[in-house]
């Protein structure tokens, strides 16, 4: 049996989770602190690629130093969300922070996809460096140089957020007020300038997910929804608000995709994605690396 095709389907599996978990880190770092569930998160990956996009095309920065603009910026504009519009939310209680949550991120991701139309048109856009195309062969596998360097700042900003998260006071902040707000409002913590913070890394997080997906792919206004749903069934998988564990769902689901696309065609990529949501939801509710 020949299995160098697996090895190869298993490798760039793993590159694709990679992205499928940087991508939902964000997601579940603001449903975990917050109880809101931004499904605009998404929109922000694409608004990050674009960023990533038009830096590297009017300056020439490479994609993977852009990140170092990109992230920051999209910071910004995730603390000008939070202010402008999520807010309101976190006074609500837990249902209804979730239904409005919804609602605002709904519309928001609208508006988002029909201004990127308005200003950039639909066409797909990718970022073509020098050394595209170009990567290392070892035993028959390739491995593409943008796959590789995609997955390793992935694993490089899941490791700066854990270590944020778990040694500054502003991380264990977060950390606190996830568990218990009111505890944490209790003991000193400004719970309101915490969600701000949270809210704000995630979208940074949304940011770099963007820059990477626009290195491995192409970037359009539609594809929003797409990175949005990859997202939810990640964070369903690991758990919600389980932020690091995020990261090992997102791998999973690009390894159970790659094995399918060898096994069943390509066409069937899309729905074992969905049987491992559906079957972590009967057997395991709390998500693979949730509590009980």
């Amino acid at each position: 049996m020949n299995l160098e095709p697996v090895v190869q389907n298993l490798v760039f599996g793993l590159f694709v989770g990679g992205l499928y978990g940087i991508a939902a880190v964000g997601l579940s770092l603001v449903f975990g602190v917050m109880k809101v569930l931004n499904v605009a998160h998404g929109a922000l990956v694409m608004l990050g690629g674009y960023a990533s996009f038009w830096i590297f095309t009017w300056y020439g920065i490479d994609p993977f130093a852009a990140i170092l603009i990109t992230a920051p910026l999209l910071f910004l504009l995730g603390f000008a969300l939070h202010v402008g519009l999520f807010r309101f939310v976190t006074r609500l209680g837990e249902e209804a922070k979730i239904k409005n949550s919804l609602l605002i991120s709904f519309g928001l991701t609208l508006v988002l996809e029909n201004l990127a139309i308005k200003l950039w048109t639909a066409d797909e856009r990718a970022i073509t460096t020098g050394y595209a195309g170009e990567g290392v062969t070892l035993a028959g596998v390739i491995f593409p140089y943008t796959r590789m360097g995609a997955f390793a700042v992935a694993v490089l900003a899941i490791a700066l957020l854990h270590f944020f998260l778990n040694r500054s006071y502003a991380g264990k902040a977060i950390r606190a007020t996830a568990e218990d707000w009111e505890a944490a409002s209790l003991m000193g913590i400004n719970v309101q300038r915490t969600y701000v913070v949270a809210f704000a890394i995630g979208t940074a997080l949304a940011g770099v997910a963007g820059a990477l997906v626009g290195v491995a792919y192409t970037i359009a206004p539609s594809i929003g929804l797409a990175w949005t749903l990859k997202a939810l069934v990640v964070v369903v998988l690991a758990g919600m608000g389980s932020i690091v564990g995020a990261f090992g769902a997102g791998i999973l689901l690009g390894e159970a995709e790659a094995l399918s696309v060898y096994v069943f065609g390509s066409s069937y990529r899309e729905v074992v994605g969905l049987v491992l949501f559906l079957l972590v939801l009967l057997l395991r509710p709390q998500g693979l690396f949730g509590r009980r």
